[in-house]
């Protein structure tokens, strides 16, 4: 039952010359089965993003109920100059500093206050 989902996101490693192939799955989790934990688990570290969401704040109607504290991207540093990634950290660590859905209100609040996130990343001190 496992074969065919590896071979799937192992497809982009086998493509001649190179390439990416994008899939977006998702996975019930914290069902109370020890089988989809272990197909979770062994699927998890396969993906270069993961976008955790949160029943919490979909049953408080926050939208996207998005956990941003357990949510992100590997190998960001790819995707933004040594600035960017100085101010992102910057927000990550005051997103962390609360819960779930603090993170996720504050954020909301800050993406309301400017036009752009280039303008969010700039009002924010990169950190050391």
């Amino acid at each position: 039952a496992m074969e065919i989902p590896r071979r799937l996101f192992g497809l982009a490693r086998n493509i001649e010359g190179g390439g990416s192939v994008t899939v977006i799955a998702t996975a019930l989790i914290e069902t109370g089965s020890r089988m989809d934990d272990y197909i979770f688990e062994e699927f998890k570290s396969t993906g270069n993003c993961e976008i955790v969401l949160d029943r919490s704040l979909a049953e408080a109607r926050i939208f996207p109920a998005i956990n941003l504290l357990a949510s992100g991207t590997r190998k960001d540093e790819l995707l933004y100059s040594a600035d960017e990634m100085r101010r992102l950290t910057t927000l990550r660590r005051w997103l962390a500093g609360g819960s779930p859905k603090a993170a996720l209100q504050g954020l909301l609040k800050l993406m309301n206050q400017v036009p752009t996130n280039e303008e969010l990343l700039q009002r924010l001190k990169p950190a050391p």
